[in-house]
């Protein structure tokens, strides 16, 4: 079982992996953007550094996930796959923050990568207005996310929204707005009920394929 997370920044993901994993018994998988050697250039100038963040942790990102499928283990991943090449990306190139040929050349290096690995079985939209998500981040007081913008934040939460309606895989959109899944266990368990209710319907589903083979 693959479940992957997905969401802005100081959208709670990192702390619901954190709830599910333990809930769950799965593995806790947190993307590699913490090792990544650019990520600080990248906050203090977005236009020099943006291309070589992205190359680093595209390549980070299908080593992990190639990594973690030829284990066979059952994980929930921090992040997909998807955030970056969907949402990251193509915003950098919107703000003029990353060169069209620089899009050109990461977009078919993720195409050529993406096809070789299978889909989450589950992926879980973490949905947060602005407001919610400046208020966590300042909550969890990172010195790098301390120069964010806000156009920045607001753009990549528009984007998500368009992705998350185009998506063609099994998603469950969790809103951070209303639930309080760190600090109010109500919160977590109905968030629990959704997800065991995915996995009933994807198991039951593989059941009648398996049947009909």
């Amino acid at each position: 079982m693959q479940i992957a997370i997905s969401g802005n920044i100081g959208a709670g993901k990192t702390e619901l992996t954190k709830l599910l994993s333990r809930h769950y018994g799965y593995r806790a998988i947190y993307g590699p953007s913490e090792e990544n050697p650019y990520l600080n250039s990248f906050y203090e100038d977005m236009r020099r550094w943006s291309f070589n963040m992205m190359i680093h942790t595209l390549y980070a990102n299908i080593k992990q996930l190639a990594d973690l499928q030829a284990s066979g283990e059952s994980f929930i991943r921090d992040r997909s796959l998807y955030d970056d090449a969907a949402i990251f990306a193509p915003n950098l190139n919107a703000m003029g923050l990353m060169t069209t040929r620089d899009l050109t050349t990461y977009t078919k290096l993720f195409d050529m990568t993406y096809s070789l690995l299978p889909k989450p079985d589950l992926l879980i939209y973490v949905r947060g207005d602005v407001p919610t998500l400046i208020r966590h981040i300042q909550k969890r007081g990172r010195e790098l996310e301390s120069s964010i913008r806000l156009d920045y934040l607001t753009n990549l939460n528009n984007r998500y929204e368009q992705w998350a309606e185009q998506y063609d895989g099994k998603m469950l959109v969790v809103d951070t707005d209303e639930l309080d899944f760190v600090e109010n266990r109500e919160d977590l368990g109905h968030i629990i009920e959704k997800i065991d209710a995915e996995f009933n319907s994807l198991f039951g589903r593989q059941g009648t394929e398996t049947e009909r083979r």
